[in-house]
C-alpha cells in the first residue's frame, strides 16, 4: 500500500471517528459551546489532551502557510476547526501527494 493511499484511509478514519463521538456527545447535550468547553477540560487527561491537540493544530497551521509548495491551507484549518486534526493533516498529506 502506498502512502497516498494510507494518507486516505487515515482521513477518513479521522472523520469517522470523531464525528461519531461529537454526534453522541451533541446528541445527549444539544449544540452547547460551553458545555463542549467544559467537557474538554473536565479533567486532567481530557485537558492534556486538548491541549496537545490545540498545540499540535497551531504547529500544523505554521507549517502549512511556510511552505510555498502545497495545497492552500484555508480548506485543511477549517477541517481542523470543525472535524479535527486527524482529518485535516491526513487529507492535506494526501493532497500533498497527489500534486507531486
Amino acid at each position: 500500500m502506498n502512502r497516498k493511499t494510507v494518507y486516505l484511509i487515515m482521513a477518513v478514519l479521522g472523520a469517522a471517528v470523531p464525528i461519531y463521538f461529537f454526534i453522541g456527545f451533541f446528541g445527549s447535550e444539544g449544540f452547547d459551546a460551553i458545555a463542549f468547553a467544559q467537557a474538554l477540560y473536565s479533567n486532567g487527561a481530557s485537558s492534556g489532551f486538548a491541549s496537545d491537540l490545540f498545540i499540535s493544530s497551531f504547529v500544523f497551521w505554521i507549517f502549512m502557510f511556510s511552505r510555498k509548495e502545497g495545497p492552500k491551507p484555508w480548506l485543511f484549518i477549517v477541517l481542523n476547526l470543525t472535524i479535527g486534526l486527524s482529518l485535516a493533516l491526513p487529507l492535506y498529506l494526501w493532497q500533498a501527494e497527489a500534486s507531486n
